[in-house]
């Protein structure tokens, strides 16, 4: 079949059966991955998460996502190292906002490392604004690395709107 004509990845529910696939995805693309008990207890919490999928490659990205309090919570967005560059981290990204509209929630919050650039200018394209630091948030090399926090507007608020 011609490459042009593959149906593009598609997105589903995240289950415990993905997990091998998300966890070798995990540790391709950082230095320290979240373990099998974060996505468990993620899952196990009712987190909102997806995987990317594609009909022959399988899991090619995923993300999890924690609604609060009129709030959604970006925890982790990733894309299979050799699947990046063709617009699936933007795919991702906006099925989670896509999510939080749905719900009606305020606000999408995530934590980015200071050090990825890439992907702070995706987030910025996307219209997220940086907020602020989170010192030593994140493992690093023999130290601990910044976290820049990030917000966008899920729902667009009149000027009468009162804090």
């Amino acid at each position: 079949m011609n490459a042009l004509l593959q149906p593009p990845p598609w997105r589903r529910a995240m289950t415990l059966s993905d997990l091998d696939a998300v966890l070798a995805i995990e540790a391709s693309a950082y230095g320290w991955p979240w373990s099998r008990g974060n996505f468990i207890d993620t899952l196990a919490a009712g987190h909102l998460a997806e995987v990317l999928e594609d009909q022959n490659a399988g899991v090619v990205g995923y993300f999890v996502a924690m609604p609060g309090v009129d709030e959604l919570h970006l925890l982790n967005v990733t894309v299979a190292p050799g699947w990046q560059g063709r617009g699936h981290g933007s795919a991702l990204l906006e099925a989670v906002v896509a999510h939080g509209r749905e719900q009606r929630l305020a606000e999408l919050w995530l934590e980015v490392r200071r050090s990825n650039h890439r992907a702070r200018a995706l987030y910025a394209r996307r219209g997220f604004a940086e907020v602020g630091l989170r010192r030593g948030y994140y493992p690093a090399a023999g130290r601990r690395e910044d976290a820049v926090v990030m917000r966008l507007a899920l729902i667009e608020r009149g000027p009468d709107a009162v804090d």
